[in-house]
């Protein structure tokens, strides 16, 4: 496209990537959606009409999902159906112990490692990592609640396997906990809220699939032409594919919230007031960020609440830095146990705990609002509006997406799609870093010495 003048390359986009792209998009996931329509109408018909017994939600439930996680793995669903009977298998067995989630947790840590260490081939393994990775989190969480008592009982195996094959969030997510499941198939009113949720979500999912495929490779050749200053190519080049890769991820993250609101889920109870609410991803507190951390919450909301709830919490008696590290490492294995991912989570920790502490310092030195998180209305800080505290906060967030585009410059466009399927290894993670010189490893080198050296 590099031949073409403006008007021709506007042309071309539109009628070789976008159209084509969202057409594509639309033909994955059409059924699935028909799906999750059919099972949330089946459960409210059977609510008005006919007291429909709760097992035969349930089962209802467990079919849609076994047949919508055949239409996209096929044969291959069999490793993500037997890690759900592996952990119903462990959570019956450790019925009466008060350490369920430990005992599931470590049961799927040995599983994934099996897997990871080519128990499947590569290839076949990552397609199915999302699915693992939701069947994972919701048999952890459950095992959990189950320990702290907010689950009086064990599901019974239909319930259980309902849960973790519940259709609206088998494929993409998001992780919900037991209780929203319930509630899910409980069935509440169709409405245009609902409705209107579910347009929205989806609508927005379609413009991240195209801002990722079709607008981040070209967007500083030809949206915003600045690669005539050769100086700057190879990070905006990277930039670019940092905003290629997060507009993936926002991508699935709506239409993870589609897929669960279209079945039922996803909503909040303020009295008589129901509002279908479910966020996943905040895409403007990752590209316009005003802190590492606010990037890391805002990337998967339910994943994070997951993380802090329980990970970071049952580490922190490690210490707050180990803690962090636990948390990242735990996500690196979820999202799949390649070299450039744990690379870059434990990166992302580490330049997220510096941050933040030399954060924490700076707003006790200055005694303003300069702290990792926005300070609640009526923070104690006698500085907080002023010029000098927004330009900081802004020199951070420049900071951040400076360290963004650094990471994302892993998750190349121009990469071999055989490659990406496989997972990128450890030369070619430390070829594309020491491109860019290490630079966002040595800037949080230089963060973490100042900060010892204000301390």
């Amino acid at each position: 496209m590099a031949t073409f003048t403006r008007q021709e390359f506007y042309q071309q986009l539109l009628q070789s990537c976008m159209i084509p792209t969202a057409q594509q998009g639309l033909e994955q996931v059409w059924l699935l959606l028909l799906i999750c329509l059919v099972c949330r109408l089946l459960w409210r018909l059977c609510k008005q009409v006919a007291a429909l017994p709760s097992y035969a939600k349930h089962l209802s439930t467990v079919v849609g999902g076994f047949y919508v996680l055949h239409h996209f793995f096929q044969l291959q669903m069999v490793w993500v159906v037997l890690l759900s009977l592996l952990c119903y298998l462990v959570l019956f067995l450790c019925r009466h112990s008060a350490h369920r989630g430990v005992f599931l947790s470590i049961t799927i840590l040995i599983y994934l490692l099996m897997g990871e260490m080519h128990m499947v081939d590569t290839v076949t393994w990552h397609k199915m990592r999302g699915a693992q990775m939701i069947v994972a989190m919701k048999a952890v969480s459950l095992g959990f609640d189950l320990d702290h008592g907010e689950l009086l009982a064990i599901p019974s195996p239909v319930e259980f396997m309902g849960y973790l094959y519940f259709v609206g969030t088998a494929i993409f997510g998001p992780w919900n906990r037991f209780h929203g499941y319930l509630q899910a198939v409980e069935s509440r009113p169709l409405s245009f809220s609902w409705l209107r949720k579910v347009s929205r979500s989806l609508l927005l999912s379609i413009v991240c699939l195209l801002a990722s495929t079709c607008v981040a490779p070209y967007l500083f050749s030809y949206f915003i032409p600045l690669y005539g200053y050769w100086q700057l190519k190879k990070w905006l080049r990277a930039y670019e594919s940092a905003i290629s890769f997060h507009f993936s991820n926002f991508f699935v993250g709506f239409l993870s919230e589609a897929t669960a609101t279209l079945a039922g889920a996803g909503f909040t109870e303020e009295k008589d007031n129901l509002k279908w609410d479910l966020t996943v991803s905040r895409p403007l507190n990752v590209e316009l960020p005003r802190s590492m951390v606010e990037v890391v919450t805002s990337w998967n909301l339910p994943m994070s609440v997951w993380l802090n709830s329980y990970v970071f919490k049952n580490s922190l008696k490690l210490g707050r830095f180990s803690a962090i590290i636990v948390t990242y490492a735990a996500s690196a294995l979820l999202h799949g146990l390649s070299f450039h991912l744990a690379a870059v989570l434990l990166s992302l920790g580490c330049i997220t705990y510096v941050e933040h502490v030399l954060r924490k310092r700076l707003s006790v030195i200055f005694d303003a609002c300069v702290l990792s998180k926005r300070c609640p209305p009526g923070c104690t800080h006698r500085h907080n509006t002023n010029l000098w505290v927004r330009l900081l906060n802004l020199l951070f967030g420049a900071l951040v997406i400076f360290h963004l585009a650094y990471l994302g410059s892993l998750f190349d466009i121009d990469a071999d799609d055989g490659i990406e399927e496989q997972g990128y290894g450890m030369s070619y993670t430390i070829h594309k870093w020491s491109e860019m010189g290490w630079a966002s490893h040595w800037v949080t080198f230089a963060c973490w010495v100042f900060y010892r050296l204000i301390s």
